[in-house]
């Protein structure tokens, strides 16, 4: 799988142009010291929410990755309340920085790298869980919102 197959790779992206652009094209004060802990709080909730999908994913030996063999369905852990908690976590950690940098700049790149995740992620593998999964996957679809 090419690197930039993976979301990792659109993760690292985000955190490198939310840096760029606080640094060279910093506009618009949003959160300033000490307020910018916010983002430190939005950042650990994300980090807490990936991992915790990790861990569900470990344990029911299933793949990681987007588009390896699927062998189980998750739905414990955070697939209780968002089928995407990864991506969610993702997104999080992403207007978290955002946010502790303080300016307005960075928060644009969080919305175009959820987008990119959506089209090239989300979409997919919810087609791919569909033929995998069958009806316990619609099921799951019915029950459980795609984000929050």
């Amino acid at each position: 799988m090419r690197r930039y197959l993976i979301p990792p790779f659109w993760f690292l992206l985000g955190i490198a142009c939310e840096l760029a652009l606080a640094r060279r094209a910093p506009i618009a004060p949003v959160l300033a010291p000490p307020l910018h802990w916010i983002g430190a709080v939005v950042i650990v909730a994300g980090l807490v929410i990936t991992n915790w999908a990790v861990v569900w994913f470990k344990r029911k030996k299933t793949g990681l990755l987007p588009f390896t063999p699927t062998t189980a369905l998750v739905v414990e852990g955070p697939y209780r309340f968002t089928r995407n908690p990864d991506y969610l976590g993702i997104a999080l950690v992403l207007t978290g920085l955002a946010l502790w940098l303080g300016v307005a700049s960075p928060l644009l790149v969080p919305p175009v790298i959820v987008a990119v995740i959506h089209h090239m992620f989300v979409l997919p593998e919810e087609a791919h869980m569909e033929r995998a999964m069958g009806s316990e996957y619609l099921a799951y679809k019915a029950r459980v919102r795609r984000w929050l």
